[in-house]
Formats: structure tokens, sequence, C-alpha cells
């Protein structure tokens, strides 16, 4: 477990750390690996989450890796199937809610910046006046958990709203002293009050991919825009948009007119 955690750096180290304290894989923590037995993860399973099933997995794959388990405690099909809670997007009307009844200015501004971005809690939190090119009206950062590099244009809207935050350092100087446990706990509070349920921060993330499948955004951008270089990662997101098909004909006049051009050379040149 603490060796584990030695490969890891950032959140997702915490978020390591954090999973070992999980009482049902505390129990095995004192064992030694070799006199570690079958019954003893299947107990541990039964007694955790979803979290304890995935931790244990990593857990159990590392010490193979590394030659500690010389062989594996319990065979892979053995291992119960990870099945996720029901996750879904943040609506228009609960957002509109939340800022309503939200009197922390920063807080108020945060939650729009989630709407309208789509980034993840902590990157949007850690945003610096660095990050905004107002010449090119873009935000560009790189993902805290990957690395990847994300680049959003803006628009009056948004422009509105970063005009109101700090003009240097963090944008958000408050929630940059915050780890997501603690900006989680203010949300929950605010939603508590409101009666909203079924949704955390990380909703936003989820909204922001269906609203773009659902309007027809290019899947590439949303890649982009959501700091995934996985295809399957943003269509998880978006899993639960609901898309309205036009009709083929209505799509293409809008395609022809965009172009300006009804011929069959000048769409070949475009699709190139």
């Amino acid at each position: 477990m603490d060796e584990g955690a030695k490969t890891k750096t950032g959140p997702t180290r915490i978020r390591w750390e954090s999973a070992m304290r999980d009482k049902a894989l505390v129990k095995l923590k004192d064992m030694q690996l070799l006199q570690t037995r079958a019954e003893h993860f299947t107990a541990a399973l039964e007694s955790g989450t979803v979290s304890t099933n995935m931790f244990l997995r990593r857990l159990h794959s590392f010490a193979l890796d590394t030659g500690w388990l010389p062989w594996p405690v319990l065979p892979r099909k053995r291992w119960p199937k990870i099945v996720y809670g029901d996750k879904r997007g943040i609506t228009l009307g609960e957002h509109q809610r939340i800022l309503a009844a939200e009197t922390n200015t920063e807080l108020r501004d945060y939650y729009e910046l989630l709407w309208h971005v789509g980034g993840s809690q902590t990157d949007m939190a850690l945003l610096a006046t660095d990050n905004v090119d107002w010449e090119n009206r873009t935000i560009s950062y790189a993902r805290v958990k990957t690395g990847q590099i994300a680049i959003v244009r803006f628009n009056d809207t948004l422009a509105e709203i970063l005009k109101r935050r700090s003009k240097e350092g963090y944008l958000f100087s408050q929630l940059a002293k915050w780890n997501q446990d603690i900006r989680a706990k203010y949300f929950r509070r605010r939603i508590d009050g409101l009666g909203i349920t079924g949704i955390t921060l990380h909703s936003y993330r989820y909204a922001w991919a269906e609203r773009a499948k659902s309007c027809g955004f290019p899947e590439r951008f949303a890649q982009e825009a959501l700091g995934h270089s996985s295809k399957l990662i943003a269509r998880a997101y978006a899993k639960k948009a609901k898309i309205l098909v036009p009709p083929l004909d209505e799509y293409e006049r809008k395609y022809q007119n965009a172009n300006g051009s009804h011929s069959d050379s000048t769409a070949e040149l475009t699709i190139r």
C-alpha cells in the first residue's frame, strides 16, 4: 500500500492514500502478502464498496507486477464486477437555482465557470491570470490529473465572469487554497439546502459533455475541452445526452450554405 502510493503524484496520490484508509482494506494491511488467501480478499470485497474493488485490484496487480506475489490471490474470473453508481449532469434549472441561492461571489463565479468550460473542479479552482489570453480570448491550462493540455476560447458571457475575478495570481484566491474535499463539502451544503439530489461538482463536467453532444459539437473539440485524449472518456461523459437527429437534407443545406457552394468539387475540397 505504501509503495503503491510512491508511484503516484498530485491529486492521484491523495486519492490513493485516502483509499488505503478504507475500513475494508485496513483489515488486510497487517497481513503478510504470501499469507493472504482468497477468502481474505472475498471478505474485504463483500464488506467494501466499488472503491474497495477498484483499489484492491490495483494493489493486487501492483504486487504481481513487482514479483511480491508469485501467483494471483484471487483469479481474474472470481473478482466481482465493478458496478458504478448512476451519474448524471447537472441541469440548467438546478444550476440557476444554485446561482440564485449562493451568496459567496467567488463560489458563484466558480460554478458559472464550471458550467461554461466543463473543466474539472480542481483545474478550474487553480486557474490563474496567466491562463487567460485576452488577446486571443482563450483559457489554456494543463490538467492536474493527466497533464493533458486544454485550450478553450471564451465568449462575452465568460469574459464578464473572468473580468470579475482577481487581476493577478489565482482567479479564485480562496478556492485555490481549498482541497477538493472542502470544495465538495460547500457544494453539498448548498444543494442539500435546495433539496437537489444526485449530483456533485463533477456533474458540471457531465453536463458540459451532454450539452456538447446534444447540439452536435464535434467530438474532437469536446475531447480537447475536457482534456481527454481518449474518445471513450468523452463518450462516457456524454452517454445520457439526448440527440434530436435533423433531416439529412436540412443539415446538408446548412453545410452547403456555410461553404458557399453546391459543387461537388468544393465539397470534396472542404472535406479534405
